[in-house]
């Protein structure tokens, strides 16, 4: 049985190549129509279901998703635009309880992950590799990270979100 947290397992970095490169962009390209379709036709019951006993609701998963994009987008500037910057966390629990995640309709949500990902997409499609190997410093979890290894992160982590989305909807048939 696959651990409900993590429906796709977890992320793996993989090394640069040009045809991966291809395929994470394409997924930074397409991931908020992935996660519109994800929620197609949901009720505002089944928006407030969460994805797995302890665990954020769909509606929550969709406002966390917009507010992590966000939060990677700046990461990615900042990395390239600065010499080895240490960029901010946030306490992504403490979000999913704001009253925004609560009253606003996810589908700002998504509106919002569809401009976002055609500007963070323009972005990342004319780097260089010396580009991908440019580094950012994530305090919270103590280590160097360069572009390349974010671009992946940040795909696994759409993907991730729209799996517990999908799993949820086939484990309860919806």
């Amino acid at each position: 049985m696959t651990d409900a947290r993590y429906p796709i397992g977890k992320y793996e970095p993989q090394p640069f190549s040009e045809i991966q490169k291809k395929r994470w962009l394409q997924e930074i390209q397409f991931l908020p129509g992935m996660l519109e379709q994800a929620i197609e036709n949901l009720d505002e019951h089944q928006l407030k279901t969460p994805y797995r006993d302890g665990g954020w609701t769909v509606k929550q998963l969709v406002h966390h998703i917009a507010d992590s994009h966000m939060n990677a987008y700046i990461r990615f500037k900042l990395g390239l635009t600065e010499e080895n910057p240490t960029i901010r966390p946030y306490e992504e629990q403490e979000w999913a309880k704001l009253a925004d995640v609560e009253k606003v309709p996810i589908n700002i949500s998504v509106t919002l992950l569809y401009t976002l990902h055609t500007r963070w997409h323009a972005a990342l499609m004319e780097l260089t590799p010396e580009q991908w190997n440019r580094t950012v410093v994530h305090p919270a979890a103590g280590k160097q990270m360069t572009l390349w290894y974010l671009l992946g992160m940040y795909v696994w982590h759409g993907l991730h979100h729209v799996a517990h989305i999908t799993t949820l909807r086939e484990k309860k048939g919806w």
